[in-house]
C-alpha cells in the first residue's frame, strides 16, 4: 500500500482542497471528503440499510453537515473519515477511517460503505491501510471500532482485521441510545499479525 501525507492539497478531478493525505490499496483510493462528494454520502445515508448503524436515515442537509465535520475534524484533529473510490470506476464507495468525536470510548476506526458495494472485501482492505497509517502516523496505540450488537457484517471485518470483542460501551449523545460493542486491538497486535 501506498501513501503520501500532504498538509492541504487540491483533488485532481475538481480543484478542490483537502487537508490530508491519500492512500491507495490495490483497488482502492481513500481522501479526505469534500462537498464533491454529498451525492455519495447522501445515497448512503438515505438507504435503510446502508444507513441503519451508522446514525440511521438522514436528510441531505443533515449529510451535508456530517461532511463539514469530518472536514473540520481533518482541519482540528489532523485526522477523520476517508472517502473511498473505486480504482477502476472512480465511484465513491463510502466513507471510513480514524474518528474520535469528544467522549468517543476510544480511538476508533469505522466504516460505512453504500450497499452495492458490500461483500466485495472493500472494508477490511480499506481499513487495514488505515490502521496502517493511523499507528504509523497518528501514533496511535490501539484502535477500536464500536458496532451495534445486532451488525454481524461489521463484526466479521472486524475480526477480519484481527480485533476481538473487547467491552459493551455506551456512546456519547446522540447516539447514546443503546449500548455498543467495542472490538479492537493493541498497534502490537496489528504489526504482529501483519508479519
Amino acid at each position: 500500500m501506498q501513501y503520501g501525507l500532504r498538509v492541504a492539497a487540491r483533488t485532481p478531478e475538481t480543484g478542490m482542497l483537502t487537508l490530508g493525505p491519500t492512500l491507495e490499496t490495490p483497488r482502492l483510493v481513500l481522501r479526505p471528503p469534500t462537498l464533491q462528494d454529498l451525492d455519495g454520502f447522501s445515497a448512503m445515508m438515505a438507504d435503510p440499510e446502508s444507513a441503519r448503524f451508522i446514525g440511521g436515515l438522514q436528510p441531505r442537509t443533515a449529510v451535508w453537515r456530517g461532511i463539514c465535520a469530518m472536514a473540520g475534524s481533518w482541519a482540528l484533529q489532523g485526522y477523520g473519515m476517508f472517502s473511498v473510490f473505486e480504482k477502476s470506476t472512480g465511484k465513491w464507495v463510502g466513507r471510513l477511517g480514524p474518528w474520535m468525536p469528544d467522549g468517543w470510548p476510544g480511538t476508533e476506526v469505522g466504516w460505512g460503505l453504500l450497499r452495492e458495494h458490500w461483500g466485495k472485501g472493500y472494508a477490511s482492505e480499506a481499513s487495514a491501510a488505515t490502521l496502517d497509517w493511523a499507528f504509523d502516523h497518528l501514533s496511535w496505540t490501539d484502535v477500536i471500532h464500536c458496532i451495534a450488537p445486532a451488525n454481524t457484517p461489521s463484526k466479521q471485518v472486524a475480526q477480519r482485521l484481527g480485533s476481538r470483542f473487547l467491552r459493551m460501551s455506551p456512546l456519547p449523545p446522540p447516539y447514546d441510545g443503546e449500548p455498543a460493542e467495542i472490538w479492537g486491538q493493541s498497534r502490537e497486535e496489528w504489526r504482529t499479525r501483519k508479519k
